[in-house]
């Protein structure tokens, strides 16, 4: 039985400068922390050897965000972009986006531009400051899906 979905991955260069930020920027709280050193249950279920790592498990209000700072294997600095395959960017709804894009901003993310009014709903993507693609997206119209 499927429950829903509880967490999405962020990996991050710097764990304790994501956690600053994650936390200033979303509101988020850290729940749980862990390190983890070539531990053979965890090498086993990430499918990686001598994996050494730090990982954050952050509250948001209906799930949770994992950080992940990999030491080993070494990490390979590609980011995803908007129009990738895979996991290629979170969002997070809001109330009041052209203040929190502008907030945001003051804590270090990067915009693609304003955010643009569709009418029922307002959006905009940036970059957190280690380059994951966030998606700010308010929603004025009851009848859509939202929190």
């Amino acid at each position: 039985m499927i429950k829903g979905l509880h967490h999405v991955a962020i990996g991050v260069p710097d764990i304790e400068a994501g956690l600053k930020f994650y936390c200033e920027a979303f509101h988020l709280s850290v729940v749980e922390r862990s390190r983890i050193e070539n531990h053979p249950l965890a090498n086993a279920a990430i499918g990686q050897a001598d994996v050494v790592a730090e990982m954050a498990m952050l509250k948001t209000p209906n799930c949770y965000i994992e950080m992940w700072q990999y030491i080993a294997p070494t990490p390979s600095d590609r980011r995803s972009n908007p129009q990738d395959w895979g996991y290629p960017h979170i969002a997070f709804q809001v109330e009041g986006i052209d203040e929190e894009v502008a907030r945001l901003a003051e804590l270090g993310m990067t915009f693609v531009g304003a955010p643009v009014n569709f009418g029922d709903i307002s959006a905009v993507y940036g970059r957190d400051p280690f380059g994951n693609v966030i998606e700010v997206y308010e929603i004025r119209d009851p009848n859509r899906a939202q929190l």
